[in-house]
């Protein structure tokens, strides 16, 4: 039986205590030998951490740790496995949140230097990291290892805390540049992160990183191949299948479209398992929204909430902003991208990247949270289900009284704020919710359907409106002829007036369009 290193972020721990390690250790000796300088921007419990500690774990030469491993020393190894002076800062695990982050890279820095027998005598955070880096590196240049970067910054990007994300800012580009200019007292520079602020900030000071985040390289390093599940987890795939009664081939495609999926590199058609969802998975023998529950920050779930936007599967997005952000003024969908919600689904031309869900635990979870968001309450699951069952079989009352229960919690002053556009939002999460074909915003040759349902035998044409009539709604349906682009269909196609207003349908109208129409 397995150990599973879940949680493990500790290259030591892992190999002394028989971990099962996914030997990356190919791709490491090429970032050794091919560069210097590196940033790498990955989301949360992608194996960052864990990351930074085998890298230190080669600088310090326990060359012991990685028997068996590709990079053992070999004829074909090129590292000389010397012990050199190593500065490993991780803000993931800073105290910045309770006295302040100055005051904790104060103490990272002094720390780093009692454990070499120094004494550093700068006041701020800049000079005395930059005295750091020159007293270690007297006999050997030192290698630099910094794990979540960002992370005093994007703990406050809630509009409320923005200020302090902006403080915090600051004072990380002090403190990084120093950086390029002790070139020749570093041997190594290595930064990882969530998130890729914009050239403005901080990384205008760090110009001179190799960005591994959208590359070829970078793609694989971490997170798991289709190659490695297959490789390192085969004998729980098989009692997988024998447990739920199917062929190893059916199971292997359930795993795929639950936990595969992420790409960062446009070029290439291969994509990433999440390796914490994986690891539980094999560990518990169950299918799960494992990596989702580790926490979602309520800032995105707001964020989407107050720019009105529900339908974000299939999005497009310049190619430029993709790649970083501004804490001024966040681009939701770059967010998205970085935090692990949307991975690239291609490239259609140089200037856009097209975004979507990188696979079913994500989508699932991300829709369910964020419907829960809209409607202000956290039990939406059994009304969504009641809703999907009256629209298969065909119980348009039901679905009318079942929708009105959902808005029922929801605070009226979203509704005032938000109007139709809110209505249109929780119909559509609930049916997506369930795995209707729904979609929103359609657009025809005479403008956009706010909604369409499509069932195995019929097609609903839904049009909301606010304090007007079901009538009006039914009529624009009839005067713009949103139906014709669904009458070749061969299913029956029915149109939905709503009349939405303080938290209600006031009005509910049905009509069923003449096939000969």
């Amino acid at each position: 039986m397995q150990k599973y290193p879940i949680g493990i972020q500790n290259f030591s721990e892992l190999r002394t205590s028989n971990y099962l390690y996914i030997d990356k250790t190919q791709q490491i000796h090429h970032l050794l030998n091919q560069g210097k300088y590196y940033f790498l921007s990955r989301p949360r419990r992608f194996g960052k951490s864990l990351l930074i500690s085998i890298l230190e774990a080669i600088f310090l030469g326990k060359k012991e740790l990685f028997e068996g491993l590709w990079i053992a020393p070999k004829e074909h190894n090129k590292i000389d496995w010397e012990k050199r002076p190593v500065i490993r800062l991780d803000f993931g695990k800073a105290d910045f949140k309770t006295i302040g982050l100055e005051a904790s890279i104060h103490l990272k820095l002094d720390k780093i230097a009692s454990q070499y027998g120094l004494q550093l005598e700068q006041k701020d955070v800049a000079n005395k990291f930059e005295e750091l880096i020159v007293k270690l590196s007297q006999e050997k240049k030192v290698a630099i290892l910094i794990d979540e970067y960002d992370k005093p910054i994007i703990e406050y990007l809630d509009a409320t805390e923005l200020e302090q994300a902006q403080e915090n800012r600051a004072i990380l580009k002090q403190f990084y540049s120093v950086i390029k200019g002790l070139d020749a007292y570093i041997h190594f520079f290595f930064l990882t992160g969530v998130s890729k602020f914009s050239k403005v900030s901080i990384f205008s000071d760090l110009n001179n990183l190799d960005d591994l985040t959208m590359t070829p390289l970078g793609n694989s390093l971490l997170g798991y191949t289709q190659a490695e599940l297959e490789h390192y987890f085969s004998e729980e795939i098989d009692q997988l299948a024998d447990q739920e009664s199917v062929a190893r081939n059916e199971i292997l495609t359930k795993i795929q479209q639950w936990y595969n999926g992420y790409s960062w590199d446009w070029a290439s058609n291969e994509t990433v398992y999440n390796p914490f969802s994986i690891l539980c998975l094999m560990r518990h023998r169950r299918f799960d929204n494992f990596w989702f529950e580790t926490g979602t920050p309520t800032f995105l779930l707001k964020l989407l909430r107050d720019k009105q936007l529900f339908e974000i599967d299939k999005v497009e997005v310049d190619a430029v902003n993709i790649k970083s952000y501004q804490i001024e003024n966040l681009d939701i969908y770059t967010v998205l991208f970085q935090t692990g919600y949307l991975t690239i689904a291609h490239r259609p031309n140089p200037f856009i990247y097209e975004l979507k869900y990188p696979n079913q635990e994500v989508k699932t979870s991300f829709e369910q949270y964020l419907l829960n968001y809209y409607a202000e309450q956290n039990h939406t699951s059994s009304l969504c289900y009641r809703i999907a069952k009256a629209f298969r079989q065909g119980d348009l009352e039901d679905v009318q009284e079942f929708f009105q229960t959902l808005l029922a919690n929801i605070p009226y002053d979203l509704f005032e704020a938000k109007q139709e556009k809110y209505y249109q939002a929780i119909f559509y999460l609930a049916l997506k919710l369930v795995g209707y074909h729904i979609e929103a915003e359609v657009k025809t040759n005479r403008g956009r359907i706010d909604a369409v349902v499509q069932t195995e035998d019929t097609i609903y044409i839904i049009e909301f409106k606010v304090n007007q009539s079901a009538e009006e709604a039914i009529q624009q349906i009839y005067d713009r002829k949103y139906y014709e682009k669904y009458q070749n269909l061969g299913k029956k196609i029915g149109l939905i007036g709503m009349n939405c207003y303080d938290k209600t349908i006031k009005e509910w109208l049905v009509e069923w369009l003449e096939q000969n129409q």
